[in-house]
């Protein structure tokens, strides 16, 4: 299974998850209530992920494990994709999570009934 095809198995069951390609070109969005959670570049290996904050994500990038995202806000990290099934479940789950967590009360309640 190439990574593309890893990252849409761990994003498509998750609650309200939806992918497009906003900007053209071969990207897949995935985004939960209109918030991306998890981005694939249309040419760069990997996916693009939201940390709890701009230390994690640097932490990340100093051991090695990610790199900055490009065009992103300096709490989103870059995942090769090297990146083991193990981490890179924990890190979309974690993404998602904290996109979810900033959603509207009533788009949460919604999503937690779908789930």
């Amino acid at each position: 299974m190439d990574f593309r095809a890893r990252v849409t198995a761990l994003c498509r069951p998750l609650p309200g998850a939806e992918v497009s390609d906003p900007w053209g070109g071969g990207h897949d969005a995935w985004k939960v209530g209109g918030k991306i959670f998890a981005l694939i570049g249309s040419w760069s290996p990997g996916v693009s992920v939201k940390c709890p904050d701009v230390e994690t994500a640097a932490m990340l990038i100093e051991v090695g494990a990610a790199a900055r995202a490009k065009y992103l806000h300096r709490s989103w990290v870059h995942l090769p994709d090297t990146t083991g099934v193990d981490e890179l479940r924990h890190r979309i789950l974690a993404s998602y999570g904290l996109i979810v967590a900033n959603l509207p009360k009533a788009l949460r309640r919604d999503l937690m009934e779908r789930a």
